[in-house]
């Protein structure tokens, strides 16, 4: 009975998770079906280990290579929030399948991931924070010019700028930027247009 009632809860939490955190924040559609179907499979798989005689630490270990091997063959690109998802639908999944002396211990943990996912994917944690790709249209191979040029282009403080290619035949730095927007207008950080002599 108590079984069914981890099974029950597993699905609860991972309709939350998808349809309650992930959807309404990131809205891609593509990626429900893979949570729902990781956190159903995984349930499957482990309650069907777990009833036999073949160690359960084995079948976990083939559920882990399993998810693993899809997120690095994986045809389309997915950012590390939604790699974060594909592992709460996984742990769900165990959580769920495994026989523990309590079904509150394993519930308390299912929440403890919810919430963790929760605050972690707040819009308003480190709101600020931005990270882009850039492709600037001169050889810079200066850190100190390039940060400046950055800093000026973005409006905004740069915190790290690692050039991942220079072209001195065509005039192109490709940059990876990480940088915030603390200090700016607001009508700059939320990307509307400023009033006249409110930008520096």
């Amino acid at each position: 009975m108590s079984q069914l009632v981890l099974f029950a809860i597993d699905i609860c939490a991972v309709v939350l998770l998808v349809f309650g955190l992930y959807f309404p924040r990131h809205r891609r559609r593509d990626l429900v079906v893979a949570y729902l179907g990781v956190n159903v499979g995984v349930l499957a798989v482990a309650s069907a280990l777990s009833a036999s005689n073949v160690g359960a630490g084995l079948g976990l270990g083939l559920a882990l290579f399993g998810v693993l091997s899809i997120i690095r063959l994986r045809s389309t690109e997915l950012d590390q929030h939604e790699v974060a998802y594909y592992f709460s639908a996984l742990a769900l999944g165990i959580l769920g399948a495994l026989s523990t002396t309590s079904v509150w211990l394993s519930g308390g943990l299912m929440a403890l991931i919810l919430a963790a996912i929760f605050l972690g994917d707040h819009r308003r944690l480190l709101r600020h924070y931005r990270h882009q790709i850039m492709v600037l249209d001169s050889a810079v191979t200066d850190q100190v010019a390039l940060v400046a040029q950055l800093e000026q282009l973005l409006d905004a403080r740069v915190h790290a700028a690692t050039v991942q290619r220079v072209d001195l035949v065509n005039e192109t730095t490709v940059v990876d930027v990480r940088y915030s927007l603390a200090g700016r207008s607001p009508a700059a950080a939320t990307g509307t247009p400023a009033p006249a002599g409110a930008r520096r």
